[in-house]
């Protein structure tokens, strides 16, 4: 990969004959079976890090019903008693010789394991299925993107099924509390989850994608009263090739969108609803001071269905996340992501992650997966808002967004635990600031810097021109980032 091939300059390099390996990419990417189709990399696209997003909404069809409820039918009447249709027996009859009874010979019992000794109360040890190793482990997780295709489902409905029940004969007794009256509609105290809902969910909009061989679902919220949108660039990549976007409000008024501007390197797109006005913009926060454990609150249109409204905490800060090649850039994307436990599923793609004033910290981007299913796991990345903000800014002024570059090919130093640097740029922003092939950034700014991968992350969620210092192995040294060329 060329040195300056990334947005940020940072690029990887492949397995060296020393054992090194290049960027700490995860292992297992994996793009949901139901995730948008991928545009062609445009020619004058430039790639940001390698990092994968999540947006894969999985079919409305995958819902299963939890139908498991006996039938009552399959109670079996223990037979107690004579057959009523059996022959009498004469008393005058000479009795028939039967044979002696023979005592059944008695189950074998298993032989019972030392370190399952018997329960002192008789009960026999309990031999459980033992838990398999490894689930979960970074080696079967992969990250998918979560915009929903439409695939066989019908307007992508979710079509739950009824869950089975065994009805019960009256017992003649009381109804207890049946019978006594609700209390009021307005009777429950609003809490705080409910008052941001309430705040931002007329700020966010559904957005239903058509290009010429697919359909998919994704979200969006509103950066103007006069129809300005934000939202991710996989969400409305296809619809680039010559396809369309409609936009379905709270209320459930529609409206045609055009594309101002898209980004494939930080996934990020802005759009102008057509013949709209009056609507509410969303207040932007600031993602630098997102805490760790702090509350959050993730707004999309999950499997189509829109208005849905979760929670969570914010789980990490600064992951790098690469969502490989979905995103419709020339190269993997990696992206410095929020990381959240709040559930995000495909169709969450370019929606709001909030702070429990309403205001925006992250756009809802990408999911873990296990590589079993497509739904949320709890491990959820959204693009931290300040740096979408100064993409969209630049995608709404010019329609194209310019990208921070360092000027060097990396990989992972396993001894130090940083990135280590294989190769500059000549004249390039690393060059200019002292740093030479074989150095380890141990730091960028004040993000600690574990893999190359993190350092891709982090250069591509600065702006070109931003000073920064850059923590060495032996020295500490300070770069002005440059503008990615093209």
């Amino acid at each position: 990969m060329a040195n300056d091939s990334s947005a940020s300059g940072v690029t990887p390099t492949a397995p060296g004959g020393d054992g090194s390996t290049a960027a700490a990419i995860p292992p297992q990417v994996e793009r949901s079976p139901w995730a948008p189709p991928v545009a062609a990399p445009e020619p004058d696209a430039t790639v940001a890090e390698a990092v994968t997003s999540p947006d894969a909404v999985t079919s409305p069809d995958a819902v299963t019903s939890p139908d498991a409820v006996t039938s009552p039918d399959a109670v079996t009447s223990p037979d107690a008693g004579d057959e009523p249709g059996a022959p009498e027996v004469s008393p005058a009859a000479e009795p028939v010789p039967q044979p002696a009874a023979v005592a059944p010979a008695p189950a074998a019992t298993p032989p019972v394991r030392d370190d399952h000794p018997t329960d002192p109360l008789g009960f026999p040890p309990y031999r459980g299925r033992p838990v398999r190793p490894g689930v979960g482990r970074v080696g079967v997780i992969g990250i998918a993107l979560v915009a929903a295709v439409l695939g066989g489902a019908v307007g992508g409905v979710v079509m739950p099924q009824l869950v089975g029940a065994t009805l019960a004969a009256r017992s003649g007794g009381s109804a207890g509390v049946l019978d006594a009256p609700l209390p009021p509609a307005d009777g429950a105290p609003a809490g705080p989850v409910e008052a941001v809902a309430d705040r931002v969910l007329p700020s966010v909009v559904q957005l239903r994608v058509q290009s010429p061989t697919s359909a998919g679902e994704g979200s969006g919220m509103v950066l103007s009263a006069d129809g300005l949108l934000l939202t991710n660039n996989h969400v409305v990549a296809a619809a680039a090739q010559g396809g369309s976007v409609t936009v379905v409000f709270q209320n459930g008024a529609t409206a045609n969108a055009t594309i101002i501007g898209r980004d494939p390197s930080s996934d990020v797109a802005v759009l102008r609803a057509q013949g709209v006005s009056g609507l509410t913009p969303i207040e932007l926060g600031n993602s630098d001071s997102v805490r760790v454990g702090q509350q959050v609150v993730a707004f999309g249109s999950p499997l189509g269905l829109g208005g849905t409204v979760t929670t969570g905490i914010i789980s990490a800060r600064d992951r790098a996340v690469s969502i490989g090649e979905d995103t419709g850039a020339a190269a993997p994307t990696v992206l410095n992501a929020l990381q959240t436990d709040a559930a995000i599923n495909p169709g969450n793609s370019g929606g709001p992650l909030v702070d429990m004033l309403g205001r925006v910290v992250g756009i809802n981007s990408a999911i873990a997966t296990t590589g079993a299913q497509g739904g949320s796991i709890g491990v959820g990345f959204s693009i931290p808002i300040n740096q979408a903000q100064r993409v969209a800014s630049e995608l709404e002024r010019t329609g194209k967004a310019s990208r921070a570059v360092l000027g060097v090919s990396v990989g992972d130093d396993p001894k130090r635990g940083g990135a280590l640097v294989r190769s500059i740029v000549p004249g390039g922003s690393a060059e200019l600031a002292g740093i030479h092939a074989g150095d380890t950034v141990l730091r960028f700014g004040p993000q600690r810097i574990s893999t190359g991968t993190d350092l891709q992350a982090a250069v591509g969620s600065r702006a070109p021109g931003e000073v920064v210092e850059v923590q060495l192995a032996d020295r500490t040294v300070t770069a002005t980032l440059a503008t990615a060329p093209g």
